[in-house]
């Protein structure tokens, strides 16, 4: 990056690349462990390419860096994963947690580049959301040929254009409902896709972790996960549309230490905050009174768990302070 003629960070490049340099030091740790213990040749070569994405993201954000005098976040290395551990996950699952990180890397890279002014932010953004589109082509592309690719529910194709004319469109709290838009279904299937792999990450790591308030809080969000799951898969089902797979033998018996605790909890805590990212983008496409409700109420349990994991953070020193505007108040004592 050429920082010649660029003004200083906002804060909004300054939240969007230390976010991804964090991430991308818990990812690379993470598949780090995925490439020594994968079998399957085609699987490794999209392990491999996710690997090496955020390898080069790592090394042009410490470039950047430097070139700002912005202190390097510590992020993750070496010393949070166990290299020497069995393996933890199987083949297919690298698989479904590929896709549903790809997702998330999507969807982080743009809100990215809509808020960057400098063009080389912008430029290194896009870069980041071309890595993850490929990432994603190429996850899709193997899980098809291995006949694990799960598509969203198909409907019949409507004969024509039609408008809203009863209010009844908006559903009510209990009782018969309207069925389902593509919209609603689409989320729907999107959030119990992601909380099943939130599932089995939360099984894998409840059997690794060290500490018992992790592991404690770790069972806590599988029971979590799984109970999101039965709500929005009878959401689906009671509109005749089926619901997402289920991914129960994706992970050992393992329980040698195979991710730092501070991993885990930061791993855990990253797709929290993007399950309420879903949720509330749901909400607010989501018409049919009931289908609101539940969201909230789903939105304020992750919430509250949410809150519970920064406290174990911040009580074990982990959860590292993103840049901050200075405290004023203070300064003028």
């Amino acid at each position: 990056m050429n920082k010649d003629h660029n003004p200083q960070l906002t804060s909004a490049e300054m939240a969007g690349v230390w976010g991804q340099y964090v991430n991308d030091t818990a990812a690379r740790s993470v598949l780090a462990h995925f490439l020594m213990t994968v079998e399957d040749s085609q699987i490794r070569t999209v392990l491999e390419l996710a690997f090496s994405s955020c390898k080069n993201h790592i090394e042009i954000l410490q470039n950047l860096f430097e070139q700002e005098n912005f202190p390097t976040p510590i992020g993750f290395s070496k010393k949070d994963v166990n290299l020497e551990a069995p393996r933890l996950f199987s083949d297919l699952f690298f698989l479904s947690y590929l896709k549903n990180m790809s997702i998330l890397g999507m969807a982080a890279s743009t809100l990215a580049i809509g808020l960057g002014a400098r063009s080389d932010i912008v430029s290194f953004h896009k870069s980041v959301l071309a890595d993850a589109v490929k990432l994603h082509k190429a996850t899709k592309e193997v899980m098809m040929d291995k006949g694990v690719y799960v598509r969203p529910p198909y409907i019949s194709t409507p004969d024509e254009v039609d408008f809203v004319s009863k209010q009844n469109f908006l559903g009510k709290l209990w009782g018969n409902q309207r069925p389902l838009t593509t919209i609603e279904m689409s989320h729907l299937f999107l959030n119990t896709e992601s909380n099943v792999v939130g599932k089995q990450l939360m099984i894998a790591f409840a059997q690794v972790a060290k500490r018992k308030k992790v592991k404690e809080f770790l069972i806590r969000g599988k029971q979590i996960a799984e109970k999101h799951v039965n709500i929005f898969s009878q959401i689906l089902l009671g509109d005749h549309s089926p619901a997402a797979m289920s991914w129960d033998y994706a992970v050992t018996d393992s329980t040698i230490p195979t991710f730092s605790d501070k991993l885990i909890m930061y791993h855990v805590t990253a797709m929290i905050a993007a399950g309420v990212g879903n949720y509330g983008t749901s909400i607010a496409i989501s018409p049919r009174k009931d289908i609101g409700l539940k969201y909230s109420r789903l939105l304020m349990e992750i919430s509250l768990y949410a809150e519970d994991g920064a406290n174990i953070m911040i009580d074990h020193g982990w959860l590292e302070k993103p840049p901050h505007a200075p405290d004023r108040n203070q300064l003028v004592r």
